[in-house]
């Protein structure tokens, strides 16, 4: 309990904290770790899209709204965590996020459409592996045992 509790406040702060970032990157002006560094966050995946600045503007106030939305439901589900309440506490957070994606992509051009699509199946892709990876190591644990 305490350590699912922990997770789920780092998971809600994690926004806060990717958003509170500079706009230039790291200490040299450029990405911070090299220029890979940035294209596994959403963030510096948007700065590939060319937006305008209205759009950056309007994409960043979506992203606030889901951070405190998100808040509020880690709040909401936070003090009962059956096996129940996690899935319906996971379903409410996916809602949140798909309707933010949806809301983003409406704002975008289409070129820029087809770029954020992309980005989208290659995130979709890393979260297939993490799962499958996942799998395999509980899959070994109870071999182990």
């Amino acid at each position: 309990m305490r350590k699912t509790l922990i997770a789920l406040m780092f998971a809600a702060a994690l926004p806060t904290v990717a958003m509170a970032m500079p706009e230039d990157g790291g200490p040299m002006g450029g990405p911070m770790g090299g220029p890979e560094y940035g294209q596994h966050r959403g963030r510096d995946g948007f700065q590939r899209l060319d937006l305008s600045k209205e759009q950056r503007q309007q994409i960043r106030q979506l992203i606030g709204e889901q951070r405190h939305d998100r808040q509020a439901i880690v709040g909401k589900y936070l003090e009962k965590l059956s096996p129940a309440d996690q899935a319906a506490f996971k379903g409410e957070l996916d809602a949140a996020h798909q309707k933010t994606q949806t809301q983003i992509r409406a704002l975008l051009k289409p070129e820029q459409q087809k770029a954020f699509d992309e980005m989208q199946k290659k995130q979709a892709e890393r979260r297939a592996e993490w799962a499958e990876f996942k799998a395999w190591k509980a899959q070994q644990a109870q071999k182990a045992q």
